[in-house]
């Protein structure tokens, strides 16, 4: 039995992971292990959540990981925490399967966010809304920005049967944002005093919380074990200030395959590690990085060799973009790249690509996402498509050139654990 809750709300920005990373410091500052989770794909508001909660921040979907392994991933974090917190990805009943879904697999009470800033009664009708067209189980509310006492008595008030758990007031300073979504935890150099500050003002009704009832998790049946089938194999795997966007579930499947995993750095000019077998670039920021890639003659031809090798290399999103010929940044600047996949890469100030998506492979489908802002103008024909969750319509193209596979898609690896070793095993022919 935990205490566990699913912080969800009306829409997207209403404060969500705000809320989520104020409510987890303080937890945790109360002595509570706490460990929390993200609803749906996302790379970076799990950054900031682990560094709220000093616990590493996994993926819970019931699409893209499975429901599976969502269990067993709760599971694991019953036996390891007082409290687990899940934060929910768009509008609680957004998505086919939604966070109001995770929330009922699993007997997840939800904790509703409201932004609370224009409105006051109004809060009643609008979380009494949200409990009752799913229906799901409504512990009770975090308004946000709250202008006063008496504003939030208000809302208190037209709650009615459902608490008001906490409140947060209104913020001089917002976390910082960009293009993709929030500023990485790294790069705001007051981000702890940041984070409890918000911790501090979080006024939390600790009787409230006393009163909420415990979940029982129930525990998972262990995994079947994986061949070993990239045992002897060193994946090298591209991780820096450009190149972060990576499910951690990604490096442990590849440990699980049985791979040597090494990290190195484009950005610091740090050539694809001799002893690679395989080369793994991941999504990141190379737009906001490109001078500097475009500098960095080591790796392009480390990177370079390797193709010309035959050396398998995967490049998803931010990966692909730098092995273009060509990347403009968002001043329009154009910088040379890497040049394995010939093609421009340009970003654009509207949304290219977002949401769920699989990939078809002879191993079955490889499940992932795409949330990109630029877009690649080549001549090189897709050696496939990505199929769209759920309209089933055609995504991302994938494309293969010798040795190198890649595209927007970014893949979850434990959906398709045989689909993700072929992608990183030489090929025999």
């Amino acid at each position: 039995m935990v205490k566990a809750l699913l912080i969800a709300a009306v829409s997207s920005g209403q404060g969500k992971t705000t809320v989520t990373a104020a409510l987890a410091r303080k937890l945790v500052r109360l002595g509570k292990r706490v460990r929390v989770f993200k609803c749906g794909p996302d790379f970076i508001d799990p950054m900031l959540l682990e560094r709220a909660s000093g616990a590493p921040v996994r993926s819970l979907d019931l699409w893209m990981v499975g429901q599976e392994l969502c269990s067993q991933q709760l599971s694991q974090a019953a036996v390891e925490a007082d409290v687990i917190l899940i934060e929910g990805v768009m509008g609680l009943y957004d998505g086919t399967p939604s966070s109001a879904d995770l929330a009922r697999a699993f007997g997840v009470p939800v904790m509703a966010v409201i932004d609370a800033g224009s409105m006051a009664q109004t809060a009643g009708a609008l979380v009494h809304g949200l409990r009752d067209y799913g229906p799901v189980e409504m512990a009770g509310v975090i308004a946000n920005r709250i202008a006063s006492e008496g504003h939030a008595k208000m809302v208190a008030t037209s709650l009615r049967d459902i608490p008001l758990f906490a409140t947060l007031p209104k913020q001089t300073r917002s976390l910082p944002e960009r293009h993709l979504g929030l500023v990485l935890p790294g790069e705001v150099n007051d981000i702890d005093q940041l984070l409890d500050n918000l911790a501090d003002q979080l006024a939390f009704d600790e009787t409230a919380w006393n009163q909420l009832r415990e979940v029982d998790i129930a525990p998972a049946p262990a995994g079947e074990a994986l061949p070993a089938t990239l045992a002897g194999k060193t994946v090298a795997i591209a991780r820096d200030a450009a190149f972060m966007f990576l499910y951690p579930a990604n490096v442990d499947m590849l440990r699980a395959l049985g791979a040597t995993l090494t990290f190195f750095s484009p950005l610091a000019n740090e050539p694809v590690p001799a002893q690679a077998d395989a080369v793994y670039l991941p999504g990141g920021y190379p737009e906001l990085h490109a001078e500097q890639l475009s500098q960095a003659a080591a790796w392009q031809a480390s990177i370079r060799a390797a193709h010309a090798a035959g050396t398998p290399i995967v490049a998803e999103c931010g990966g692909m973009m730098a092995l273009a010929d060509t990347l403009a940044d968002q001043a329009g600047a154009v910088w040379n790249m890497a040049g394995l996949l010939p093609g421009a890469v340009a970003m654009q100030p509207r949304l290219a690509g977002l949401g769920s998506q699989g990939l078809p492979t002879p191993q079955g489908v490889l499940r992932g996402h795409t949330f990109h802002y630029s877009k690649l103008e080549t001549k090189v024909e897709p050696a496939a498509y990505t199929v769209k969750h759920p309209s089933a319509i055609q995504g991302e193209a994938w494309y293969r050139v010798g040795s190198l596979t890649a595209s927007y898609f970014h893949a979850y690896f434990p959906s398709n654990p045989a689909a993700v070793a072929a992608l990183f095993l030489r090929s025999e022919t």
